[in-house]
């Protein structure tokens, strides 16, 4: 069931996600993608580096193909993966590597076939001394990432739950991407975006003070 779960999550949009389920957690919105237009949905397996490099290489070895590495670096003044790390984890099927934090070698990371994500470039690394922890609870900026959540993301970013709240989710994203599409084809074709929305009844209810929702059709 979770293998179809993120095949589907991997076919919407963060934007169609987000909407169909508000409470699902948005990751900070500094982490971006060192290569736009990959897009992925994996399983979470959790690092928290304390600024050191031990964790980002424990958990690289415990992820398996399909697992999005998540590393909160614990600082930003440094480097907590590169060339190597990223380039094992591609060629272990990740489908994602996170890094809240910085990364270094982008040349190179830019090659890769990996999605890769980080709030930022260093070309000098932590040391590798401290005891490692995978498998944590992290906290990234109050977005709360926990040890096997889904996660799905593309260029506008990085949508957390966990498989149930997924699972729950994913029909209404799958409709409103659906026809959010339908209504970019038809605008594209010539028709007023004002044909499908409620924009004159919502505007008059809003001013009046009564209650209404902005809807599209």
């Amino acid at each position: 069931m979770e293998r179809t779960l993120i095949d589907r999550l991997s076919a919407v949009s963060s934007t169609s996600l987000a909407d169909a389920a508000p409470a699902l957690v948005v990751l900070p919105t500094s982490l971006r993608p060192v290569v736009p237009g990959r897009k992925f949905a994996g399983r979470a397996v959790t690092v928290r580096a304390e600024r050191d490099l031990m964790g980002a290489i424990a958990g690289l070895a415990a992820a398996e193909a399909g697992d999005v590495l998540v590393i909160d670096a614990g600082g930003d003044d440094r480097a907590v993966a590169g060339e190597l790390f990223s380039t094992e984890a591609q060629r272990r099927g990740l489908a994602a590597f996170v890094v809240f934090g910085r990364c270094r070698d982008s040349a190179i990371l830019a090659t890769l076939d990996l999605p890769i994500y980080c709030t930022g470039f260093a070309p000098n690394a932590y040391a590798a001394q401290a005891v490692p922890q995978v498998g944590v609870s992290l906290d990234l900026a109050g977005a709360g990432v926990e040890p096997g959540d889904l996660l799905m993301g593309d260029d506008d970013g990085i949508v957390c739950g966990s498989v149930e709240a997924m699972a729950a989710a994913i029909d209404k994203a799958e409709e409103i991407q659906a026809r959010e599409e339908g209504l970019q084809r038809a605008i594209a074709d010539g028709q007023s975006i004002f044909e499908h929305m409620n924009w004159d009844e919502h505007l008059a209810a809003r001013t009046a003070g009564r209650p209404s929702a902005l809807s599209l059709a």
